[in-house]
């Protein structure tokens, strides 16, 4: 199982980023795909997800409108594109595969403890 991120960076508010993760393994059958982050001090907080069979993804209300997150089935990767990004952004986003259905799979992304759960190793954003 392996989940390994990249695109994070540095940008002014109101900039754009845009993540990619490629996962592999057999976690993927089944699996829903998404995106968590962690901001200095704070949990972990689900953005956002995608069912890769159906294509039905949710994101957080506070990145509705500027994030989108999609994916490449034939090569196996995610994306997470962030437009308008804010300060409050400015995070170590993790992408995460969960076990769990996609109507409850964003709750799930990056919850220690729970099986079926797995991510990378993060990639840093930061808005200044």
């Amino acid at each position: 199982v392996q989940l390994v991120e990249s695109g994070g960076g540095s940008v002014q508010a109101g900039g754009s980023l845009k993540l990619s993760c490629a996962a592999s393994g057999y976690i993927l059958n089944g699996f829903c795909l998404g995106w968590f982050r962690q901001a200095p001090g704070k949990g972990r907080a689900g953005v956002a997800t995608i069912n890769p069979h159906s294509a039905t993804s949710y994101l957080v209300d506070s990145v509705k409108g500027r994030f989108t997150i999609s994916q490449n089935n034939a090569e196996n990767i995610v994306y997470l594109q962030m437009n308008n990004l804010k300060p409050e952004d400015t995070a170590m986003y993790y992408c995460a595969a969960t076990g769990r259905p996609i109507e409850i799979a964003i709750q799930a992304l990056g919850v220690i403890g729970v099986a079926d759960n797995y991510w990378g190793q993060g990639t840093q954003v930061t808005v200044s």
